[in-house]
Order: structure tokens, then C-alpha cells, then sequence
């Protein structure tokens, strides 16, 4: 009885493997591609670094639309080379194959009082691998001088990390979740707004059947409740813009981040919504829009 368990595992393996997507699944050419070819978000205009995780949290891929290399923190801020990568695994650690959840829907929730205080903490960036390796390597250089995204010293290892604020996108293929994309480099606002058309251009965004914070609104009783009007993915980034005055719209205050300066406008291009002006098509007087 027992070899026939073993027998029957052994031959699940390759079927269970095939389900489990690889960095090999990830084209590193393409995500610089796409980062170099993002639409104007607003923000700062700097460069940018985008990091992909796998489904496990190994990191596949990492580069960066500035300068790579020991003279990246030059043309980029350095700091979002490790911020880029903790936002792809913590999208990762936090989506399911039915559910897209965006680091940007966790920043109200983790402040003191809010129902995850504290999870920005529980599964911090391992140094020893955000600061390893030759920093000639960083953002990703090959023998060309070209950025072939898989140099970097991150690149096959899990950085862990968790990130509350707008970056970092569950990226999904076939219906499975393949893993994550985190993009940083400016306003919290633009990074998610480039993630956004990042995982669009890559064409990895949740399919049909997955829903998510802004999709998916239960009561206690399990009855589902309004949507977030113009919500159409499940992961939109809600900005807290002004007040609320009557108070409907506190389900989704609870997912929301503030909004930031030289903010474009809302909108699906951005993949951002407003919490407070949007809920049922209510339109407040907020001059911030």
C-alpha cells in the first residue's frame, strides 16, 4: 500500500510543477520594455525600477529605466531598487489565484488603530540579501552593457519585505497567479499607476473570476454590498482625498491611500479611484481634483 502512495505522488509531481509558473515564465527584455514605455502618471518624471517575483517570492527579474550599474543611485533613487522588489513579493504574499490584492489597498489598515497595524512588520526584507553583490550589477548589466534583467544580485533569491503603499500588483497567467510586479522610483501615486500599465503591456492581469478589495464588498452576513464605481480589476489603488462627510464610503476608506503631489488625473489609465468622491457616482466638492 505504501509504494503505491509513493507511486501515486511521485507521478502527481509533474502535473502539480505544471500548474507553478517559473522566473523562465518571465521576460525580463519585455518588463524593461514596458517600464520604458509607460504613459505619462504624473509625479516627478525620474526613473524607475521594476522588480518580478515568482509565485514563491524568488525574485526573476530586476531593472531599472535609469542608469544600471554602481552609478544607478545616480539617475534613480537607490533606495527603490530594495523598495521595488519588497513591493513584488508583498502583493505576491498577499494575492491568490481568485484574489488580486494591491500594496496600495494595505496603507490605511496598518496605521495604529487599523485592523493589520503591524503587518508591515511581519515579514521583513532579509539585509543580507537587499545589500549583497557587486553594485556593478545593480539594475542589471550583462558582458554588452546591456540590461538583460537577470545580473542583479537579487535575482534568484527571496528579499521578503512588505510594503504599504502603491507599487506592487499581483501579476496572474491562464487564470493563476504567477507571482508580482513592484515599481518604485516616485510618487506612491505613479508607481502604481506604472505597475499598472506594466502588468497591462506584459498582458499578466487578473482574469475573469478574480476579485479583489475594490470588487468585493461583503457584509457580516455575506451579502454583497455596492461596488466602488469604476472598479473593474479588484486591486485599484482608492486615494483618500478630503473628507467623508456622510459616511457611506468607509468600507473603502479602509482600503485607501492618501493622495499624492503631482497627482494626474483619476482615472482607469492609472487604475486609481477615489474613495471619497466616487463611491455611487457621488461627486463631492474636493478642489484637490
Amino acid at each position: 500500500m505504501n509504494k503505491k502512495i509513493m507511486l501515486a505522488l511521485v507521478c502527481s509531481l509533474p502535473m502539480s510543477q505544471a500548474v507553478i509558473a517559473a522566473c523562465s515564465d518571465i521576460n525580463a527584455a519585455s518588463l524593461l520594455t514596458a517600464a520604458k514605455n509607460t504613459q505619462n502618471t504624473g509625479g516627478y518624471s525620474l526613473p524607475m525600477w521594476a522588480t518580478v517575483v515568482d509565485e514563491t517570492g524568488v525574485v526573476c527579474a530586476v531593472v531599472t529605466t535609469g542608469q544600471a550599474g554602481a552609478t544607478a543611485g545616480n539617475h534613480a533613487w537607490l533606495g527603490s531598487r530594495v523598495i521595488s522588489a519588497q513591493k513584488a513579493n508583498t502583493a505576491n504574499d498577499f494575492s491568490l489565484d481568485g484574489y488580486a490584492i494591491s500594496t496600495a489597498n494595505l496603507y490605511s489598515a496598518v496605521q495604529p488603530g487599523g485592523s493589520l497595524y503591524g503587518l508591515q512588520h511581519s515579514n521583513p526584507v532579509d539585509p543580507a540579501i537587499a545589500y549583497s553583490g557587486n553594485a556593478d550589477d545593480y539594475g542589471v548589466t550583462n558582458t554588452s552593457g546591456v540590461q538583460d534583467g537577470k545580473s542583479d544580485p537579487l535575482i534568484g533569491n527571496r528579499i521578503g519585505g512588505v510594503n504599504v503603499f502603491g507599487g506592487g500588483l499581483a501579476l496572474y497567467l491562464n487564470g493563476k497567479k504567477v507571482g508580482a510586479l513592484g515599481v518604485s522610483g516616485d510618487t506612491s501615486c505613479r508607481d502604481h499607476a506604472n505597475a499598472w500599465q506594466i502588468r497591462a503591456a506584459l498582458k499578466l492581469q487578473p482574469g475573469k473570476g478574480t476579485v479583489g478589495i475594490t470588487t468585493y464588498n461583503v457584509n457580516a452576513a455575506g451579502q454583497l454590498q455596492t461596488n466602488l464605481a469604476g472598479a473593474t480589476v479588484g486591486d485599484e489603488l482608492i486615494l483618500n482625498v478630503g473628507s467623508d462627510k456622510d459616511g457611506d464610503n468607509n468600507y473603502w476608506i479602509a482600503w485607501s491611500q492618501p493622495a499624492c503631489p503631482n497627482s494626474t488625473a483619476l482615472g482607469a489609465a492609472n487604475n486609481t479611484l477615489n474613495g471619497t468622491i466616487l463611491i455611487n457616482n457621488i461627486v463631492d466638492n474636493h478642489k484637490s481634483w
